[in-house]
């Protein structure tokens, strides 16, 4: 199945970009992330490395990075280990310049397995409250960032 998100931020696409393209930023931009760290040694953009992170109301994740581009804004990544119970997932996070209002078009998306009965729930859990909600966050936190108040 896909989810899929999408919003504008007031806010130009190369700022939005400097926030969520730290793999290990979650905690900073998402109201759900408790903690994060990245596994090993590696950089926190290093295609392939592994972030584990606890969420606010209890359970782990574990995703790797498989793209990032600073070129096109987009992270890719995989989750590894997680309790909502889905598969072969992979997610798209991309910014796309709004060249008008000197804004960001951000879009979230990811596909993924899981068993039948479940496409609704993951549906709304995914898309509304972890997307939905993440982009939230992140207008409220550039909004309180920029000096014009935009």
């Amino acid at each position: 199945m896909k989810v899929y998100v999408s919003s504008v931020i007031d806010a130009p696409a190369q700022d939005v970009w400097t926030i969520i393209r730290d793999f290990n930023g979650l905690p900073q931009w998402t109201p759900f992330v408790a903690h994060s760290r990245i596994e090993g040694s590696s950089p926190s953009d290093a295609v392939g490395c592994v972030r584990n992170f606890e969420l606010r109301q209890g359970g782990t994740i574990r995703e790797q990075l498989l793209a990032l581009s600073d070129y096109d804004f987009t992270c890719v990544y995989s989750i590894l280990e997680s309790p909502m119970g889905v598969s072969d997932y992979v997610a798209t996070l991309r910014i796309i310049p709004v060249t008008d209002g000197d804004r960001s078009f951000v879009e979230w998306s990811a596909e993924f397995g899981c068993d039948a009965g479940r496409e609704d729930e993951l549906r709304r859990l995914i898309g509304q409250e972890v997307f939905l909600a993440a982009l939230k966050s992140l207008q409220s936190m550039v909004r309180c960032q920029t000096p014009h108040g935009v």
